[in-house]
Parts: C-alpha cells; structure tokens; sequence
C-alpha cells in the first residue's frame, strides 16, 4: 500500500507498484471504440503507461497533453492513458484537444488494471480511481520505470519517464 495525498490530505493505494526489472501484468482495457485491448496488442513497441484518475482534471489533461506533444518524436513508442473515465470521456477530450499521439483506454468496466498494478485509491474521495502514477515498460515487456506522484495534484517527472526509453 502506497501513502499518497490529495490536496495534502493523506489517502492510500491499493498496493505497490511492480518492481522495475519485472515482467509487466497483462490486462484487459477499453478502447474508445468499445474494443478490448491486451498488453499483448502492443507488443514489440516501448510503452509509456500514463495513469490517473480522469481526465476531466486539469493536471490529469495537462499529463496527456504533454506526453501527446512527446510521443510524436519517439521511435517505436506508445503512450497508453490510462483511467477509470468512460470511454466516450476520453474520445470526447483527445477530439476536442487535437490529440492524436496517445492512445486512451479505459478500466471503468471491470477496474482489475488498477488493482493489478497497485495503484488503486482505497479511501478518501477518490476512492475506486486510479492514482497518478507512470510506467515505462521496454519492447519485451519488461518495466524499466515506475513513478507513484505522491501529490495526486502533481505533475509526474515526463522527463524521467523518457529518459527510461
């Protein structure tokens, strides 16, 4: 269980993040056209998980903004939003903004990713979303970065994130 806070108050996760070096967790997310996809659709390809609770949030959009303007000049690379919002949400925001370089999915329907991968609010206001958190994982399916913003009202280290590419 990871302590984070929102608006300074502390709130908690579900569990810890996978350990750098492991084997990403396989999982079953909406796509915006109400398919199913698999980590193993991305297969080959370096990922960038960029998870948050919605995209209805100005740092949650800001986060996909920014890795949207990135993902353009990264060879072999996908970013995957991931989020709790609907899948309509999440068409509805990328459309309205022009962004085309993310792919947005979604776990509202079943919420076993956020679970999965430990990052699932617990308690407070937000519980049953997801925390802010990003995960690098390289072509085979190994994760190479892990961040868990401690501030839920924080920007992640995009920087970072990259440089594990």
């Amino acid at each position: 269980m990871a302590a984070i806070t929102l608006g300074g108050n502390p709130i908690n996760t579900s569990g810890e993040l996978p350990k750098i070096g492991s084997k990403a967790v396989d999982f079953k997310l909406v796509k915006t056209d109400l398919s199913t996809a698999t980590l193993a659709d991305f297969a080959g390809s370096k990922l960038v998980l960029n998870i948050f609770p919605s995209i209805d949030t100005g740092t949650c959009a800001a986060s996909v903004r920014k890795f949207n303007e990135q993902a353009s000049t990264l060879a072999n690379t996908k970013v995957l939003c991931v989020s709790r919002d609907l899948p309509f949400a999440q068409k509805r925001f990328c459309g309205a903004e022009g962004l085309e370089n993310v792919i947005n999915l979604s776990d509202f329907n079943i919420g076993d990713f956020g679970k999965d991968y430990g990052l699932e609010i617990v308690d407070g206001v937000l519980s049953g979303l997801h925390s802010r958190v990003v995960i690098v994982i390289d072509e085979n399916g190994v994760i190479t970065h892990t961040e868990q913003v401690a501030e839920i009202a924080d920007e992640p280290n995009y920087d970072a994130a990259l440089a594990a590419l």
